[in-house]
């Protein structure tokens, strides 16, 4: 790749956003890769499996890892902790640079495109037919960032919708229907009346690009044009939920963070009851839980609030095999890749972190419909996947998510800032980019 590509790559990938951005059984009926995967030597091929965050999401992995590992002798994998999404996209992009890259690794949805337009991954169609790959299993609802210009570059992994957590116990003594919000006139009301002055906001949350998409989709709109060419939020479906997080701000039933560990303080407030509702992925879900038991409190779960409908995007992260590798490490790689795809791996990730399961054979097996019925909590992103779609996979969309996050954040701390100015300057610098 020259030069000026892996420039511009970095640039793009430093602006990343996260979205995420959090069974015992260990064989598969996917588990046989087609051909030896070390040639003639009975030395295991080792490979280096790069992953991100940590708690339980970090224990999956490495749980994940050890079970492969023993569960063969041809391929060994060393599992590496690389931060978050955008930490291990900058250091996939250097590390490919520098001729050391890992031989496979996750690849945050949005930016699936970004790589393998690049050249940085590997395009994976002839392994699926090689093997005979039952491509039709995979949630069709999480396929859309797999395919760039048609053609297949990752499998999904960990992936997630945003829901609704709320403490349930305290919408029980507010009088609230402890089901939750279903509507945005639902979820201002909730927040207005779970507020209490100087003592708990009715929701804290971060200015994200991933649930700025969600509220979008709720009013109906899009992110980006269908030709790719211009923004598509500059109108009431990109402004009304500026307007909504602004007005809630105002009111004081909104703490809205504008550092860059907003995120993270959210979840903190959260855990800490001084907020009551919290935006979040699904795969905090079995860390919540926990938190919840730990502090005493009921946890509920629900879908993002509609306005004109329920929507949300899908996040988290796919795999893919870096680009350009020897035959042999190609196999072991994508042996890894295939196992950690396949049912039982899936219901295993999905139970242990909250993560969605991509495939509809798990979701339909015995031990996710056992899981369903002691753990309702764990079905409500399944459930919410009806409403769910794709995120936008142009070149310059990571770039695109953090200019549209600077100019609501500049409304957030600035009141002569409009919804509508903050809006307007996001999707003029948008279309700039996306016409150069």
């Amino acid at each position: 790749m020259k030069k000026f590509g892996f420039i511009l790559l970095a640039a793009t990938l430093a602006l990343a956003v996260t979205a995420c951005g959090d069974s015992n059984s260990t064989g598969s009926t996917d588990n046989a890769a087609s051909g030896s995967s070390n040639g003639t030597s009975n030395k295991p091929i080792e490979i280096t499996y790069w992953y991100s965050w940590g708690d339980k999401i970090a224990e999956n992995n490495e749980n994940l890892v050890k079970m492969f590992n023993d569960s063969q002798d041809e391929v060994i994998v060393k599992a590496e902790y690389q931060g978050t999404y955008a930490d291990q996209h900058s250091k996939a992009q250097a590390a490919f640079a520098a001729g050391n890259a890992p031989e496979v690794w996750q690849n945050e949805i949005a930016s699936v495109g970004v790589f393998a337009e690049s050249g940085m991954t590997q395009e994976l169609t002839s392994f699926v037919e090689k093997d005979q790959l039952d491509m039709e299993d995979f949630i069709q609802g999480l396929m859309g960032n797999s395919y760039v210009n048609d053609k297949l570059y990752a499998l999904p992994y960990l992936r997630s919708t945003p829901i609704l957590y709320f403490n349930r116990t305290m919408l029980k003594e507010a009088g609230l229907d402890p089901a939750g919000p279903k509507n945005w006139t639902e979820f201002e009301e909730y927040a207005r009346k779970l507020t209490i002055k100087d003592q708990r906001y009715g929701i804290s949350m971060p200015v994200d690009i991933w649930l700025y998409e969600a509220f979008v989709r709720q009013s109906g709109g899009t992110m980006i044009s269908e030709d790719g060419k211009s923004a598509a939020f500059n109108n009431e479906t990109g402004i009304e939920p500026v307007k909504l997080w602004l007005k809630m701000k105002e009111e004081g039933s909104m703490s809205i963070g504008t550092t860059d560990d907003a995120g993270t303080q959210a979840k903190t407030d959260f855990h800490n009851q001084r907020s009551a509702m919290l935006f979040s992925s699904t795969a905090d879900l079995t860390n919540n839980m926990k938190v919840a038991e730990d502090q005493g409190f009921e946890l509920g779960t629900t879908f993002m609030p509609a306005n004109d409908t329920y929507g949300v995007p899908t996040g988290g992260a796919n795999l893919v095999m870096t680009s350009g590798l020897s035959p042999e490490k190609q196999e072991a790689a994508w042996k890894f890749i295939k196992w950690m795809t396949a049912k039982e791996q899936t219901i295993y990730a999905s139970s242990f972190t909250g993560y969605l399961p991509s495939r509809i054979s798990a979701v339909e097996s015995d031990e996710m419909k056992k899981l369903y019925e002691e753990k309702p909590l764990f079905k409500v992103a399944v459930d919410q996947l009806e409403y769910a779609s794709p995120r936008p996979m142009q070149k310059v969309y990571p770039e695109i998510g953090e200019m549209i996050k600077n100019e609501i954040l500049r409304a957030v701390v600035d009141s002569s800032v409009s919804a509508e100015a903050a809006v307007a300057e996001a999707a003029k610098k948008a279309d700039a980019l996306l016409n150069k």
